[in-house]
């Protein structure tokens, strides 16, 4: 059986200041770079054979401090922006608070966890699972056919895109579902690609 990790990067600088990243390239915080030890411990016992992530430096420097941890720099890495974090348009860089005062919680939040709703000139989340999904069911899911075991390393909206395709989440359900910076999940698919463990 193939595994298929999916991890969201370490906490960036932005994560920790409460500010909208998306397309923006901001660093890990140093709280990030110390969590990265306790992180790549949930990978102890896992195989893997191939990483995907993508060209933000919040997801490479991920993958090059757990991959140094866990003594695997040899691996294959795999970087394509299909697995950017998704496009927060005109909220890229704003502190969140500050957002949710200025158009309501509510509107925010829609903005943030539902499946079709895109915050001014930014991306929904139909919008990343459209260009994030192709690539995976190009890529990794013949990676997964070949029973290698693939880890992911990426940003929260196209992790999110990813676990609604794998657990097929309904549109209205989506809106629940949320992964913390450095948070692991485990899928195994048998040779059909069915989803056998989650």
């Amino acid at each position: 059986m193939a595994k298929l990790l999916l991890l969201r990067h370490l906490e960036s600088q932005w994560n920790k200041e409460n500010r909208f990243t998306g397309w923006t390239d901001v660093p890990l915080s140093q709280e990030g770079i110390q969590s990265a030890k306790n992180v790549a411990g949930k990978l102890v016992g896992h195989k893997i054979d191939v990483v995907y992530t993508s060209p933000l430096t919040r997801n490479k420097e991920t993958v090059r401090l757990i991959l140094k941890i866990l003594n695997k720099e040899n691996l294959p890495v795999v970087i394509d922006k299909a697995l950017d974090e998704r496009n927060y348009g005109e909220l890229q860089g704003l502190n969140k608070d500050e957002v949710k005062k200025q158009y309501g919680e509510k509107k925010v939040k829609l903005w943030r966890r539902s499946w079709d709703k895109a915050p001014p000139d930014g991306e929904s989340l139909q919008d990343v699972y459209q260009r994030t999904v192709p690539f995976f069911k190009k890529h990794i899911e013949q990676d997964l056919k070949k029973n290698k075991n693939v880890l992911i390393v990426a940003s929260h909206n196209s992790l999110r895109a990813l676990v609604k395709y794998i657990e097929k989440i309904t549109d209205q359900d989506i809106l629940n579902t949320e992964l913390a910076s450095g948070e692991l999940k485990v899928y195994e698919f048998d040779k059909s690609l069915n989803l056998v463990v989650r």
